[in-house]
């Protein structure tokens, strides 16, 4: 599955698409990579791998329609891409600093629609919004000054969402 995703991510050009720490595509490898290490079931380490298919919040440059998801669950299966959609539709102003609540309402930025995750929903977005801002973190100082004091506040409040492995890494690199 993993080589038809990455067919798919160089058929897009996410090779072609600046991101920081080099381009789109080493980005996107980096935090699978980084979320297979903290031991992610392979269904989040694919999730992590395609993330950006459909852009997000705060990456809009989409690689793949909304119309065309049944390619990618070809690709990587039914629960990954239902995760890639997740965290790409989440409204973040919206869903952000609720979402450690259990009964936090998230906003579907495609549909304006509003829902409950559940606490499984929850817990890997956490885990996969943690990965994909921790990478940009780790390869820039920059990025890092800027917003690492707000992401390790957000980190923080969603604690007990991470695993260990990537509250640890969060610290390491945020704290």
């Amino acid at each position: 599955m993993t080589e038809q995703a990455l067919a798919m991510l160089q058929t897009a050009g996410a090779e072609a698409i600046d991101h920081p720490g080099g381009n789109l595509l080493a980005h996107l490898e980096r935090v699978s990579a980084l979320l297979s290490s903290w031991g992610a079931r392979p269904a989040l380490v694919s999730a992590g791998l395609c993330h950006a298919f459909y852009g997000t919040d705060g990456f809009p440059a989409a690689l793949l329609s909304l119309d065309l998801r049944g390619e990618l669950v070809q690709a990587i299966g039914e629960e990954a891409e239902a995760l890639v959609y997740f965290y790409a539709s989440c409204n973040r102003k919206a869903s952000y600093w609720t979402l450690a609540t259990e009964d936090a309402a998230f906003t579907d930025r495609f549909t304006g629609g509003r829902t409950r995750p559940t606490g499984h929903q929850r817990r890997d977005f956490a885990e996969l919004t943690a990965a994909n801002e921790l990478d940009i973190a780790m390869v820039s100082p920059e990025i890092r000054g800027r917003y690492g004091p707000a992401l390790l506040e957000l980190f923080t409040r969603w604690r007990h969402l991470l695993s260990e492995p990537a509250w640890e890494c969060c610290r390491n690199v945020l704290g």
